[in-house]
């Protein structure tokens, strides 16, 4: 390892194994940003001045043994994520594509970034000995400045060319991802506002799903808008998404790509028979998307005029649908889809006998909790079979 000053060394008394491992301040602010907390806030919770918290993660002071304890108690993470170097990856990341509403995006998006690079990292340490399947995203780009809605409508339609789906409804959105090589990971982050976000790492994509929703229908609508990003958004970088008025553009770019991929122009009208809430009912239950974006989709491609909407949402308002609709929740509800493709693959390497769950947990060094929301694996019980079309196979 290259010398640095920004390197402590690390007393024998706060160590779990080796003698004279190496604190690594920058893991310090890493795990902070990742449990969405400000120094001050790290501070009061272990019992030092927010000066200290500071001049840790500067580097400039090493905290003492019984302070770095508490620190990786609240930070829920094991002593060794602060003395291990950060694993490679797949390569350099594109802009995260994230739907900035709220009041505190920043501490959001920063702790969003963080589990981007831990997601791609977890996945690269298996790419040696597993196959993923080969990435198979189309790519494309506006004539324009921006995509025009009859572009977005033949590029969705593209896509579904491109996936030999036809023009019925998808049965599985995620599995459908996952087999043309995108990994994905569903970690419910609770208390914040997020939906789902995408990005690219070197020649991998991701879509990491973080929402809390109750509704499978608007779940598969998320992952249908980052494969949008995906598609059409790769080349966009991070200065034009800090633009909140070209975020708001692009973000509705991929929302149309969502209505378009999900309900094509060419079919879904066919099946859109009356201007009452109550006949989307059967349509959520074969098309597998809320009823209020079956409507904005009958919207956008004129079935219904501005006065209808509007009645239609009254309605919606009546019924008490806007948060949960039919087929949302009980007996008759949707199922959500989980990925499963980082299971499998860590499920297949760690049960091989090529890589021990030891040296995995060793070299990843995040916590059991955080090593099972991202890989859905369940690490330190035994692993049930999956139900996949994917099956992976070793090196």
């Amino acid at each position: 390892m290259a010398p640095t000053d920004n390197i402590l060394r690390f007393p024998n008394a706060a160590q779990s194994e080796q003698i004279g491992r190496l604190l690594i301040p920058d893991r310090l602010s890493e795990a902070r940003l990742a449990s969405r907390i400000t120094q001050t806030e790290l501070a009061e919770k272990v019992g030092v001045s927010r000066q200290a918290i500071s001049v840790y993660e500067s580097g400039d002071k090493k905290p003492d043994p019984a302070v770095m304890a508490r620190i990786a108690d609240v930070l829920k993470q094991p002593i060794a994520f602060f003395t291990k170097e950060k694993r490679g990856d797949f390569g350099k990341h594109s802009a995260n594509f994230f739907r900035k509403t709220g009041a505190d995006t920043k501490r959001r998006n920063q702790a969003c970034e963080v589990y981007a690079t831990w997601l791609s990292s977890v996945a690269h340490a298996f790419d040696n000995i597993a196959n993923y399947p080969a990435v198979d995203i189309p790519s494309f780009e506006p004539c324009g400045s921006a995509y025009s809605d009859d572009e977005i409508e033949e590029y969705a339609e593209r896509v579904r060319q491109h996936f030999g789906l036809g023009l019925g409804p998808i049965s599985n959105v995620l599995r459908l991802l996952e087999s043309k090589g995108v990994i994905i990971a569903r970690c419910r982050i609770d208390g914040e506002n997020i939906e789902a976000f995408s990005f690219w790492s070197g020649p991998r994509p991701f879509v990491f799903l973080a929402s809390v929703k109750e509704s499978a229908a608007r779940a598969r609508f998320d992952a249908a808008h980052e494969l949008a990003h995906l598609c059409l958004h790769r080349w966009v970088g991070a200065e034009e998404i800090e633009d909140k008025l070209r975020l708001k553009e692009i973000e509705h770019e991929a929302d149309r790509f969502a209505g378009a991929f999900l309900l094509p122009r060419k079919s879904f009208p066919n099946e859109v028979y009356s201007p009452r809430a109550e006949s989307f009912v059967d349509l959520k239950a074969r098309w597998k998307v809320s009823i209020q974006a079956m409507v904005y989709r009958a919207k956008d491609l004129g079935l219904f005029d501005d006065r209808q909407v509007t009645n239609i949402y009254k309605q919606i308002s009546f019924k008490k649908w806007r948060t949960t609709e039919p087929l949302d929740k009980g007996t008759k509800a949707i199922p959500f889809e989980e990925p499963l493709l980082l299971k499998r693959v860590t499920e297949l390497v760690l049960q091989s006998g090529r890589y021990s769950v030891d040296s995995f947990k060793s070299d990843v060094a995040l916590s059991d909790q955080d090593l099972e929301r991202l890989t859905g694996y369940p690490f330190g019980d035994s692993s049930e079979d999956a139900d996949t079309d994917f099956e992976p196979t070793l090196k």
